[in-house]
């Protein structure tokens, strides 16, 4: 069952895992921006971004290990 989690991984966690790449790699991409072209603004408003990436990537763990406890169960 572990080595084939994603196949059959809940829809709700693999959003939870795109979304948090997704936001993580924007908000990388704006600090660099902003860093490297000296916008402060740009590179503050990225974190943010990053923050909410973490949360979603914390929410994907708690998910997931719901779903291995609850088919362990059975």
């Amino acid at each position: 069952m572990l080595n084939e989690f994603w196949a059959t991984a809940p829809t709700r966690y693999k959003v939870l895992v795109f979304s948090a790449m997704g936001l993580i790699a924007v908000g990388i991409i704006l600090n660099l921006i902003g860093n490297t072209g000296g916008n402060q603004a740009l590179a503050m408003a990225s974190l943010p971004l990053i923050g909410l990436g973490l949360v979603l990537h914390v929410v994907g763990i708690v998910v997931r290990g719901q779903s291995i406890r609850k088919n362990l169960r059975r």
